[in-house]
């Protein structure tokens, strides 16, 4: 069993993140992701990886460490910096799947990938994602929840705004297909 923790609960009062992993060690817990922001303080202000490190040095279970990892250089820096055993990945990965090889590249080349996707990659990983959507939501539901994700994934291609502007129109599964093959040539 794997638990994800934020620091403590504001920046205010003492992170309770490094006097807790002892507790969930007993319950069961077998790896710990702890995102180095506090609950209040949410996606924003400084990442506390000086926490995320002194939990790793008072545990023998694997920590992942999370918070605005979002190059390959950085999760290099967050992994040597925290000591931990892995990191996670949040709101990078959002319309950016190749994150993953682009870093998975970098930490064993050190190396960075230097080609962007190509827009034949981007298409790809668009109708991947769109089918999950449609399968796990139904039709009506994948194609309204998934308008954020196509608009992650295109933001910066070319041709992206007119897709957007498009998809966001569509309501069955036909016309976002539609719209994806008369944008993206």
């Amino acid at each position: 069993m794997t638990l994800k923790i934020r620091t403590g609960t504001d920046p205010a009062t003492p992170q309770r993140a490094r006097h807790c992993p002892h507790r969930r060690r007993r319950a069961g817990i077998r790896a710990l992701a702890v995102h180095g922001r506090t609950r209040a303080c949410a996606y924003v202000g400084p990442v506390e990886y000086e926490t995320i490190r002194a939990v790793k040095a008072a545990v023998s279970i694997p920590v992942i460490a999370n918070g605005d990892i979002a190059t390959p250089e950085q999760a290099l820096r967050v992994l040597a910096y925290t000591g931990a055993d892995a990191i996670m990945i949040g709101r990078a990965a959002q319309g950016r799947p190749w994150i993953f090889r682009e870093i998975g590249h970098y930490l064993r080349s050190r190396h960075v990938i230097c080609r962007p996707p190509t827009v034949a990659e981007a298409r790809a990983a668009i109708a991947e994602h769109l089918d999950d959507h449609y399968h796990f939501y139904g039709e009506a539901g994948g194609v309204r929840i998934a308008r954020k994700h196509l608009g992650w994934y295109t933001k910066d291609l070319a041709g992206g705004d007119a897709f957007r502007r498009e998809v966001n129109a569509v309501e069955t599964t036909c016309s976002a297909a539609r719209a994806q093959s008369t944008v993206f040539r």
